[in-house]
């Protein structure tokens, strides 16, 4: 079935859809109120970054504790933010994979006893499907066909937009993701964690040419990435300044590294964009965020006569408002789960997840 901008169809049709979207897929705690797929009632988000710091990255085991904590309250602030009930929604709607299975589980059992409890349909989401459909939200005229990349600490994909949740993967990294490398290279340089705003912002004070990283390309695949050969050239480099006693700027390694990162995914992004002559391309994940990348973007978008899309950094970052957004679409295709919907951490994505169409 076609769904095109804000057009409903069937028994929904001239029906105004409000959706309470949860979001636990990794360390935010987030709930939204969405209404028809576009209009953001509110967007609550409760970060967990701080406390994750001291520890270098993402602990599964306190991610998930802290989740059971504040889910209730996010949900609670979404829908009194909102000035609704949850009697008021359409449906209830959950990210249900990919990501950490402790945090997805405290998600999904919290959505399906939301649902149960209001006699509201199931929607599970997949996470990437969130991401791209964070376009949707700041772009009312936006609609499929586009190509999309979606960056993020686990996720570099490439993806063709046919149609609303129809989705053809045309590349993925082969080892690191885009995120996770920005991570490990501001580790690497004394930065912390979370490394892609900090890389980010000590960029600006460094020259992107001061030194010269490897851009890899996967021979069997022109649109896939990878990103490990470039963080183990960033090792060796500081490797070998610590070996010859030479002073190192971690303003210039920033700079050079974040550059050899934004050229890999401007040039296979925008290939891939061009190849599929949708005219239309979209960025989205944690990583869009970044200046340097969205600056690129646009320039090159700009120079190819291809209209560039990029959410908002709120709406980069995991937020519930995202998984709403793709939970219309799946809402008026008939998508519905049952109360044994599960937490799946390798979720792929285009795998048509399950539940029942009517």
């Amino acid at each position: 079935m076609k769904i095109k901008g804000d057009r409903k169809v069937g028994q929904n049709a001239g029906k105004e859809v409000y959706i309470l979207a949860i979001e636990t897929s990794c360390d935010e705690t987030a709930a939204s109120v969405v209404k028809n797929g576009r209009e953001v009632l509110s967007n609550i988000i409760i970060s967990q970054i701080d406390l994750h710091a001291g520890y270098g990255g993402v602990v599964p085991e306190i991610a998930s504790r802290k989740h059971i904590e504040k889910i209730n309250q996010v949900t609670e602030e979404a829908l009194s933010q909102a000035g609704m009930t949850l009697r008021d929604m359409t449906a209830v709607a959950v990210t249900y994979g990919p990501g950490l299975v402790g945090p997805l589980l405290v998600g999904t059992s919290f959505a399906k006893a939301a649902s149960f409890a209001a006699g509201k349909p199931l929607v599970g989401v997949h996470h990437i499907s969130g991401h791209i459909s964070a376009n949707y939200i700041e772009y009312p005229d936006l609609e499929p066909p586009f190509v999309c990349l979606v960056a993020s600490g686990g996720h570099s994909h490439l993806v063709a937009v046919k149609d609303y949740g129809d989705y053809e993967i045309m590349g993925r990294t082969r080892d690191d993701a885009a995120g996770e490398a920005f991570d490990k290279v501001a580790r690497a340089i004394g930065l912390g964690y979370p490394g892609g705003p900090k890389i980010d912002r000590l960029a600006r004070e460094g020259n992107p040419e001061a030194i010269f990283f490897p851009r890899a390309k996967v021979a069997q695949n022109e649109y896939d990435f990878s990103f490990s050969g470039l963080k183990s050239a960033v090792l060796n480099y500081l490797n070998a300044c610590q070996m010859k006693g030479e002073e190192i700027s971690k303003a210039d390694v920033a700079a050079s590294f974040q550059k050899a990162v934004v050229d890999v995914l401007v040039e296979h992004s925008l290939r891939g964009a061009e190849a599929y002559g949708y005219g239309k391309f979209a960025i989205a994940g944690g990583v869009a965020s970044n200046s340097s990348l969205r600056e690129a973007f646009a320039a090159a978008c700009e120079e190819k006569k291809i209209r560039f899309y990029h959410p908002s950094p709120v709406y980069c970052t995991d937020n519930a408002a995202m998984i709403g957004a793709a939970a219309y679409y799946e809402y008026l295709k008939g998508v519905r789960h049952g109360l044994d919907l599960n937490a799946v951490p390798n979720l792929k994505l285009g795998a048509a997840e399950g539940g029942s169409h009517f």
